[in-house]
């Protein structure tokens, strides 16, 4: 096994914690229909190639604009820069949003953050300072799954996880909207790869890089 497959593995490992042990997606959702509404959603960002969005950006706002039309949730913050390629994240996915019908005034975009970690406490600190109070993260099961130890550590208000329910999601995926990404677009652009070794990396998926303020 070499260097890079080590990390990435470490990294899954220390992030999720006991993952097998965590709640389902539909024992997720349900609880969160108990709580709702929610103040706002945080959505991180996935790569984007200039031309389409991915699987796992796709899933993620379209969930997010479909807990926005319920009422799940009031709010929702796209997280995540120009980290893999010369687009911001964030900007792309509010495009999408909306373009799916999402309406503008609720969303909102944290355009910095490179990590996971980052999206989830970046975008944690634009929600206190805007007031709200109910906050959660809605991705794909996955990714939920490595974020809950780090949120049930690190925050004085607690993050819920909303993530998608599959079967849900495939009763309305079938959308294909089409946006211009030239304002998500940045010029100069270095890759994470290029600025970051990949030990700097590792850490910030650990959250090492941030600088936590206390609460």
């Amino acid at each position: 096994m070499n260097l890079k497959h080590t990390l990435y593995i470490g990294s899954i490992l220390i992030l999720s914690g006991c993952s097998l042990f965590r709640p389902s997606p539909n024992k997720l959702f349900k609880r969160a229909l108990k709580n709702q509404p929610y103040d706002v959603i945080i959505v991180p960002g996935c790569p984007f190639d200039g031309t389409d969005w991915s699987t796992a950006m796709k899933g993620r706002v379209i969930w997010a604009d479909y807990l926005i039309k319920k009422g799940v949730a009031k709010n929702v913050i796209f997280s995540g820069g120009s980290v893999y390629s010369p687009y911001i994240e964030s900007r792309v996915m509010a495009l999408y949003a909306e373009a799916l019908g999402t309406p503008k005034e609720k969303i909102i975009t944290e355009e910095k953050a490179e990590h996971t970690t980052e999206n989830v406490y970046n975008s944690y600190q634009i929600a206190k300072k805007m007031g709200f109070t109910k906050i959660a993260v809605a991705s794909d099961p996955f990714q939920s799954n490595l974020l809950m130890g780090f949120t049930n550590r690190r925050f004085k208000l607690p993050i819920a996880h909303i993530p998608f329910i599959i079967d849900t999601l495939k009763t309305i995926d079938k959308v294909h909207p089409i946006i211009n990404p030239e304002s998500a677009h940045v010029d100069n652009f270095k890759s994470i790869a290029e600025t970051q070794s990949k030990w700097h990396r590792f850490r910030g998926t650990r959250g090492k890089n941030i600088k936590f303020e206390k609460e």
